[in-house]
């Protein structure tokens, strides 16, 4: 299985003249290349383009994110989701920091020793940043592969990347290899698309067996073996004006470890709770509810957990000394400091009545 060198100019030819005008494309200094594929990852590049922005701004250096604290890099990451990623790419600034000088390392195995960096996002900033040879595989990239060549094999299996950095090897050119990765994962984004492609777009349409065989809908193949484990929860919109006329918000601070990790949420309760059960926790923990309100249903899809919410706006009378570990913040500290994840997006909006 191999794919012709004929590709190459035309998948270059093609990128230089239909490439989007993403930020991240304005320079090929690795540490912006850096963050703009950390988030790219499992993220759409209209999404990211803001947060990148934003990013950018307030941590320009390597030496700035390494230096942050971990409040102001969550809230930066705030609603982009897959917080690891941001402790992560932190963790990679630090060992950049101590290790090579500050310096992003122009090596592929260097790279790929940083936290948080895998074979494709080293080979991405190897070839975007500093031009090296090395093939970058993605889902797009594995896509178009996929199609290009008639392979039916299932594209989540290890088996699929390694073949496709293999058939790519040979083909990565110099100069023009951040081109040649950026041009495979374009490709995959606006013309190779998942289910009906733009054959009638694609530069390299004459190359493609898929194509050529009448299976382009039918490639790739992507067999989808885990099921997500069904949380249900009650999450809880709980409001207390304060004797200054303020509004105040109980939030909690998730543990460090597991899913969504040092992140600040809604209370909630386990499972689906009727109100006269809100009332009976709220009261337990010593708060005097006002008003009950249930709130519209939501659902929400991590990689190998949903969870399905239901909610309720709940006013207190008062802020009792010590509350579990809750701690109930001002509503505009909402936006300027405490990262609430997207998850409990349905619900951010009822803090303010």
């Amino acid at each position: 299985m191999s794919l012709s060198p004929a590709a190459v100019p035309l998948l270059l030819d093609w990128y230089r003249q239909n490439r989007r005008d993403l930020p991240w494309r304005h320079t090929r200094d690795p540490y912006p290349v850096l963050v703009s594929e950390i988030m790219l990852q499992q993220t759409r590049a209209e999404t990211v383009k803001p947060y990148f922005h934003r990013f950018m701004a307030t941590l320009p250096t390597v030496e700035a994110l390494a230096n942050a604290d971990e409040s102001t890099l969550l809230k930066l990451w705030e609603g982009l989701g897959y917080y690891s990623r941001a402790r992560n790419l932190q963790k990679a600034a630090r060992t950049v920091m101590e290790r090579h000088g500050g310096v992003i390392p122009a090596d592929f195995d260097a790279l790929l020793k940083l936290p948080g960096v895998g074979r494709y996002t080293a080979g991405a900033v190897a070839s975007i940043a500093y031009d090296i040879p090395v093939p970058a595989v993605d889902g797009n990239v594995l896509r178009v592969l996929a199609r290009l060549t008639g392979d039916d094999t299932d594209i989540l299996s290890p088996a699929a990347k390694k073949t496709a950095e293999t058939i790519l090897a040979p083909l990565v050119p110099i100069p023009g290899a951040g081109d040649f990765t950026q041009g495979l994962i374009e490709l995959g984004a606006l013309v190779c698309v998942p289910g009906d492609p733009r054959c009638g777009d694609c530069p390299l349409h004459l190359l493609c067996e898929a194509k050529r065989a009448g299976r382009e809908r039918e490639l790739p193949v992507r067999i989808v073996k885990t099921k997500r484990r069904v949380e249900d929860r009650t999450v809880l919109v709980i409001r207390c004006v304060a004797g200054d006329g303020g509004v105040k918000i109980a939030l909690r601070k998730r543990s460090a470890e597991g899913l969504l990790g040092g992140l600040y949420e809604f209370p909630c309760m386990i499972g689906h709770a009727a109100p006269e059960e809100v009332g009976k926790y709220l009261a337990d923990l010593g708060l005097t509810c006002t008003a009950i309100t249930p709130l519209p249903t939501a659902k929400h899809l991590f990689s190998h957990i949903e969870w399905r919410m239901i909610g309720y706006a709940v006013e207190v009378e008062s802020i009792p000394a010590s509350v579990e570990d809750w701690f109930f913040a001002d509503l505009t500290e909402l936006d300027d400091t405490y990262a609430i994840p997207s998850a409990y997006g349905a619900y951010r909006g009822y803090c303010f009545g």
